[in-house]
């Protein structure tokens, strides 16, 4: 035998079914790994689709959970019912602590009720713009201070409800940004675009 040549050790019958079997799943893994590394991007763009406000809690989630125990321990809808608002998420959405009742204090997403403000998940710049003089507008109202919801309903997103919004200067938050240009009515169903009505 030459000095060149190589020497092959033996393999044993279980080492030779384990390289065969390595050997045959080598491209399937590649294959896997490639397809699970497109499906990242392809889940962060779903979820790019959806509004921030908009995004879904699970059913049983504990967001669901005290979202609906709001909405159905809120008694009448007259009743105004204090909140700390925690923070602002766009131009009808904030997040806050509900006081309930003494000892009951949740916290919810608040979708404001009967208008509707453009995304900062903007479809295109002019959008972005007027999403962010709305988010603006609406921080700057709920700061009045004294801030509580009333009229309280669910919403079509768990985690969230519908609800009337009053500050110390104002007595309806909805209707105080419809008045500035901030939104527009809103009562349900399909919503048109705002890039496509922008230059109107």
């Amino acid at each position: 035998m030459s000095p060149n040549e190589r020497i092959r050790p033996y393999r044993t019958p279980y080492q030779a079914t384990r390289h065969r079997w390595f050997a045959a799943a080598l491209p399937w893994l590649f294959v896997i790994a490639v397809v699970a590394g497109t499906m990242r991007p392809v889940r962060h763009w779903v979820r790019g689709l959806l509004p921030h406000s908009a995004e879904q809690h699970p059913a049983d989630s504990p967001a669901a959970r005290d979202a609906e125990m709001v909405w159905r321990r809120a008694g009448n809808p007259d009743v105004h019912h204090p909140v700390d608002v925690i923070r602002t998420i766009d131009g009808d959405t904030f997040e806050a602590r509900v006081h309930l009742s003494p000892g009951l204090d949740l916290t919810t997403r608040v979708r404001l009720r009967g208008i509707d403000a453009p995304e900062l998940k903007a479809s295109c710049p002019l959008e972005l713009q007027m999403a962010e003089s709305a988010t603006a507008a609406l921080r700057a109202l709920l700061g009045e201070g004294e801030v509580t919801i009333f009229n309280i309903g669910p919403d079509k997103y768990n985690g969230r409800v519908d609800a009337h919004a009053a500050t110390s200067k104002t007595q309806n938050v909805s209707t105080a940004m419809l008045a500035a240009g901030h939104a527009r009515s809103y009562n349900g169903g399909h919503r048109s675009g705002w890039c496509a009505n922008a230059n109107q």
